[in-house]
């Protein structure tokens, strides 16, 4: 079912001062700030050869991510992404498995543009898992 790691994703305070630190520190490719309301975010991309870093900053009171920020003031690695082939059958396989899909259970479009789904930490060795369609 799983395809390659699309993804992992550090939640920040500061999303400038991160993306210079990976930037300017680290010599790494960093995409243009992009703005996702409809998750309460605002993501940057750090481009890897075999990967991408998400860092993820609060967009809004209502932020999972400034929940998230309570808890780990500095930070830290939020949710791991991997790529699936068809997001509707490994969903529907998940669940059949009794795992939790974390919101509505109907996939909401992700900062690639890609259908997205969470699945509840509890049930992956309390990691955030996020699955987008490939």
């Amino acid at each position: 079912m799983l395809g390659r790691l699309n993804h992992i994703a550090i939640a920040v305070s500061d999303l400038a001062a991160a993306t210079a630190l990976y930037r300017d520190t680290l010599g790494a490719e960093v995409s243009e700030p992009q703005p996702l309301p409809e998750h309460g975010v605002t993501v940057v991309f750090v481009v890897l050869p075999n990967t991408k870093v998400e860092l993820l900053e609060p967009l809004g009171e209502n932020s999972p991510i400034a929940a998230f920020l309570e808890r780990s003031p500095a930070g830290g690695i939020h949710h791991i992404c991997y790529e699936v082939s068809d997001i509707l059958a490994a969903r529907d396989r998940l669940k059949a498995e009794g795992k939790r899909v974390l919101g509505d259970g109907e996939p909401k479009i992700g900062a690639h543009g890609k259908p997205v789904l969470f699945l509840h930490p509890k049930d992956f060795n309390g990691t955030l898992v996020e699955i987008e369609e490939a």
